[in-house]
């Protein structure tokens, strides 16, 4: 009994580790790359904001520009959610996608 342990916990072991890890694949794969898509994104709504919040939006994503370029995605995040915000809108509901390829997909 005890030699049909150890010889059936391995296997269930690595089976449901594969699963595991086919599950975890996509979502994994789905990381936001907001350096490469946020700034553009962002622009175009900046285009069409009230003057007022113009100059505060283009600093912040300015800023994240320059803090992707140095390699701190983090905190270019938070310059590019600051800028989301003041523009009435989620850095989340941008998406990642980059604003040719969602123009091509509508």
């Amino acid at each position: 009994m005890i030699n049909r342990f150890f010889l059936v916990a391995p296997i269930a072991l690595a089976v449901s580790a594969a699963f595991v890890g086919a599950a975890a694949g996509p979502a994994a794969a789905a990381t936001n790359d907001y350096c490469a898509t946020a700034p553009a994104q962002l622009r175009t709504l900046n285009a069409t904001a009230p003057a007022a919040v113009q100059g505060k939006v283009s600093y912040n994503i300015n800023a994240g520009v320059q803090l992707c370029e140095a390699g701190a995605d983090f905190e270019a995040k938070k310059n590019f959610s600051k800028a989301s915000k003041l523009l009435g809108t989620d850095l989340a509901a941008l998406g990642t996608a980059p604003a040719g390829a969602q123009a091509a997909a509508q």
